[in-house]
């Protein structure tokens, strides 16, 4: 980390095994539920959007599975350039958690059927017209994997009386303060955990 940016090589932690920074970006995923992915548009322009995951998730498990509705304009986006983001934050503790990684696209039927629950329909709508039914055999209903190649998140270890206690010491002392940790889940070690797990 550089030395002009003291505040995140503090920060960071990385004394943890792959499986203990999986178990803390899980707590992150669960409590904050709802992600943004981000795709690239053709014209350049980034563009985001509220996904909740299909969950939950297994103790080896760092790919994220969407079911999405490929009429939409992202799978246009993907399909022209699969780079994807998705980030979240759990606004009770301010962790939050950030992927970089690659987006799949998939329409096969046993793992749609694998992730669907009834309150996906919804999302999709009957359009009565006998195919369009918003059901596991709806042709618009597609799965959206995101592979990571590498996850960077930031765990609060203190609460928000302690932090604000801290930053206010910082503030007099020039000491950045020490509120949570930067762990960083990389490419090797998704590979790694990723052999033990198939979704």
């Amino acid at each position: 980390m550089s030395a002009l940016d003291p505040y995140t090589a503090n920060a960071e932690n990385a004394t943890l095994t792959p499986q203990e920074k999986i178990a803390g970006l899980h707590e992150i995923l669960n409590s904050a539920k709802i992600g943004m992915l981000t795709t690239h548009g053709a014209d350049g322009h980034l563009h985001s959007r509220a996904m909740i995951p299909c969950t939950p998730f297994t103790d080896t498990q760092l790919t994220l599975v969407f079911i999405a509705n490929n009429t939409s304009a992202k799978f246009d986006e993907i399909k022209n350039d699969s780079h994807v983001n998705v980030s979240y934050c759990d606004t009770k503790t301010t962790s939050w958690a950030s992927y970089s990684g690659m987006a799949r696209i998939s329409q096969d039927k046993d793992m749609i059927r694998k992730h669907f629950s009834p309150s996906v329909s919804a999302y999709f709508g009957d359009l009565k017209d006998g195919v369009h039914k918003g059901d596991v055999e709806d042709p618009r209903i597609s799965l959206i994997t995101v592979v990571p190649e590498e996850i960077r998140y930031w765990v609060a270890t203190a609460n928000s009386v302690s932090r604000a206690a801290h930053v206010a010491i910082s503030t007099v002392t020039g000491k950045t303060p020490d509120i949570g940790e930067l762990r960083t889940i990389s490419q090797a070690e998704i590979q790694l955990t990723q052999k033990l797990h198939t979704n």
